[in-house]
């Protein structure tokens, strides 16, 4: 089928799983023009984290059909360029699912009874039994923020302990959890009522300090954080404070904001328990990893079904000109439903009319689906792999399709969730080849979801809210691009969007929250 090129360490077991298919060259260490040099004499190459592999060397690569990447991320990797060229990018997404928990366990134990410092005690000469009085995990209260591969993992394994297990995660279905013998709550039932709290959610703009200063308000002064996922997703600032104000008994972190994390006051805290990014690091995570890729690629050289693709294959040319444009579309209003939703997501229901009732929908709903996990999932979602991660967590698909114009659109995609609060109902078309949101619950509008932000308000129309509100803005700087609003009755209820093209400080977000006639507001980034 060709010659691959490993070019990081990979272990043994994945290099001979790739010989009994291909031609394997392992050339370590090599230097950027070394790369560039070699790589167009194979069909697929085979990376961890050392190699760059960029736009030239994929280039370069002319005869590229792969690029694997044994592990889970892939921002060494120039995803955008191989996808141009049509080479399939793969990764390792679930390779580390079982050590990561296990380290997860590890930290809660260690943790519970004091180990790390038992430990140095002892080895300094001490043997002061009284100061390291434990507490028991039995019988106590696991929560968990984000219930992925990860997360669940986590769960069952605490089971075995004996814990009981809560989980916030909007986007796993409640009957999913309940047969797991998990509790769905809200993030601060979770906080109030757990004893260990574990967090396992990719760092996005929405979960970048999850964990602040509030939230660590509303935990019990004798429970213990966990944070084996991203760093930046607990303000490390509030940490320390509400460990040295005794609101919270401990922490067991892997992962920090600043890696390594030199001179952090954290590391001088006798509550802390610290790891240097270790939650992958066994030898058996590195072999599955290996494998696991190696695997892949075969699959992608043969031209079968690849499960964990980062890109979708190219569409064919006549079906892309036509599917292109509302497979956008649908990733946009996925995204969007994902910043301006509320609800514990069971089912999701997507309507086509128009023309689009005609087509094959599939790549739309895989898109849409995408758009509404890829800023939770702490796996990669794509469009080849997007459906069989909503399966995984429970999520229901119903489509539903008419050849009924809606309003004179051509085609109009409808997203709907049953049970939403707030914002349940989004819908969008196609005009121009640009995708365009239309209605967003029953309010008709036109919004193109482009680059930049756009501000959402619901207030009761009265004569200067919207001045007051563009006033604030242009004080601060922020220059508006356009605005939308529409309103049920005159004096009634109204909603209106901005369009801005910078960012919009938490000061000026709040005081765009105190103008009495504002009910509530959100600002999304596309």
């Amino acid at each position: 089928m060709g010659k691959v090129l490993v070019s990081d360490p990979l272990a043994q077991e994945g290099v001979d799983f790739l010989r009994q298919s291909v031609e394997v060259d392992v050339r370590l260490k090599m230097s950027p023009q070394e790369l560039l040099d070699v790589i167009g004499q194979y069909d697929a190459l085979v990376v961890r984290s050392e190699t760059k592999v960029n736009s030239q060397v994929i280039e370069a690569g002319r005869n590229l059909r792969a690029i694997g990447r044994a592990g889970v991320g892939v921002d060494n990797i120039d995803v955008e360029a191989a996808t141009r060229r049509g080479i399939i990018v793969v990764n390792a997404p679930t390779s580390v699912t079982d050590a990561a928990a296990e380290h997860t366990i590890a930290l809660m134990l260690a943790m519970a009874r004091h180990i790390p410092h038992a430990n140095q005690s002892v080895k300094a000469g001490e043997w002061q039994r009284s100061r390291f009085l434990g507490v028991e995990v039995r019988g106590k209260t696991l929560g968990l923020i984000g219930m992925g591969n990860i997360g669940r993992e986590v769960a069952f394994l605490a089971k075995g302990l004996r814990l009981a297990v809560v989980a916030y995660d909007p986007f796993v279905s409640t009957d999913f959890a309940s047969r797991n013998g998990i509790r769905l709550v809200t993030l601060d039932e979770l906080l109030r009522e757990a004893d260990f709290i574990s967090i396992h959610v990719p760092l996005t703009p929405s979960t970048r300090g999850i964990i602040g200063a509030k939230e660590l308000s509303l935990v019990k002064p004798t429970a213990r954080l966990i944070n084996c996922a991203r760093g930046g997703l607990v303000d490390e600032e509030a940490l320390l404070k509400a460990l040295e104000d005794g609101r919270l008994a401990g922490a067991a972190l892997d992962v920090f904001a600043q890696e390594p994390p030199v001179g952090s006051a954290l590391l001088a805290s006798p509550k802390i328990v610290a790891t240097p990014h270790l939650g992958a690091s066994t030898e058996e995570a590195q072999v599955t990893a290996a494998v696991d890729v190696a695997g892949q690629v075969i699959a992608a050289l043969r031209g079968e079904f690849v499960k964990y693709a980062v890109n979708a294959p190219a569409l064919p040319p006549e079906a892309a000109a036509v599917l292109g444009p509302l497979i956008d579309l649908g990733e946009r209003l996925g995204r969007l439903f994902c910043q301006l939703g509320s609800a514990q997501l069971d089912s999701i229901e997507v309507v086509y009319n128009g023309e689009i009732s005609d087509l094959n929908t599939t790549p739309v709903k895989a898109a849409l689906v995408k758009g509404i996990l890829e800023q939770v999932s702490e796996e990669p979602v794509n469009l080849v792999n997007a459906l069989l991660l909503a399966k995984s967590r429970g999520l229901q698909i119903v489509e539903e399709k008419s050849t009924e114009a809606v309003e004179n659109y051509t085609s109009l995609i409808t997203l709907r969730v049953p049970g939403a609060r707030g914002i349940g109902e989004l819908a969008g078309t196609v005009v121009r080849d640009r995708p365009h949101i239309v209605r967003i619950n029953h309010h008709w509008v036109d919004i193109v979801p482009s680059s930049g932000y756009l501000l959402f308000t619901d207030h009761d129309d009265r004569p200067g809210v919207i001045g007051k509100v563009a006033t604030l803005l242009g004080r601060a700087g922020v220059n508006i691009s356009y605005i939308q609003a529409s309103r049920v009755e005159p004096r009634g209820e109204q909603m209106m969007v901005l369009g801005v093209d910078d960012q919009i400080s938490d000061d000026v977000f709040r005081e765009v929250l105190q103008i009495s006639e504002i009910r509530s507001a959100r600002v999304v980034k596309f």
